[in-house]
């Protein structure tokens, strides 16, 4: 069995994150490890949520782990909720990777054209080297606007999408997969770069009016490796 390390936050409340991503992986039939960043009332579109920081865990967490000889298969990240946080999951990368590891890393910062609360272009930038060291990365349009400095466009062609992958693609990572890709009325879906071959690979399905906030987009990106 496949083990997974998913590195993320708690949030209590919403469709989101560890309480999403456990279940799902494990439903994939891989045995899913957990590290939590940080726990939160509520995921960030809600208002005045609490927000506790469990950056002093991952290293304790992280060091118990290497001393147990513990190793995983993949690597998944996906809200960190400091820049001290993406400098320790880099060196998590350091200290777990091996020829077999697969990095996966989801840069969730914005959405519709802004950075989420309490998170500035310093950050993005740092989110930007976290990408570098991925073998799939896997933002919105509006995260790759911000890890690229392309302009964001609500309304877009397939060109700006090209161009956003290829900006993703100077990152540095394996596969680059842009969610929240809608070209015709009604339909949403991703589309992905692959570096090597150069491939580019389109998906779409139905837009829902209230989308459940799902990390399934990640365990589509692990269908394009051989997992």
């Amino acid at each position: 069995m496949k083990r997974v390390l998913t590195i993320q936050d708690i949030s209590c409340l919403g469709k989101c994150s560890l309480t999403i991503a456990l279940p799902v992986i494990s439903a994939l039939g891989s045995e899913t490890v957990i590290l939590p960043t940080a726990v939160l009332s509520t995921h960030t579109m809600f208002r005045n949520f609490t927000f506790k920081d469990l950056s002093d865990q991952i290293d304790p967490i992280a060091k118990h782990w290497k001393n147990e000889g513990i190793s995983f298969d993949a690597i998944y990240t996906g809200y960190l909720g400091t820049i001290d946080q993406i400098d320790q999951i880099k060196s998590l990368f350091r200290t777990f990777r091996d020829e077999k590891t697969i990095i996966i890393v989801d840069p969730v910062m914005a959405d519709n054209g802004k950075l989420y609360p309490a998170f500035d272009m310093e950050y993005a930038k740092k989110n930007a080297e976290l990408c570098a060291e991925a073998d799939i990365i896997i933002p919105n349009i509006t995260e790759a606007s911000f890890l690229t400095g392309i302009e964001y466009r609500e309304e877009y062609d397939i060109g700006y999408i090209r161009e956003l992958l290829a900006g993703l693609n100077d990152l540095g990572p394996g596969i680059s997969v842009l969610t929240g890709v809608s070209l015709e009325s009604g339909k949403t879906g991703f589309m992905g770069y692959e570096r090597k071959p150069v491939n580019i690979i389109p998906t779409k399905t139905e837009k829902l009016m209230q989308p459940i906030m799902v990390p399934g987009i990640c365990f589509r990106a692990l269908a394009l490796v051989k997992f």
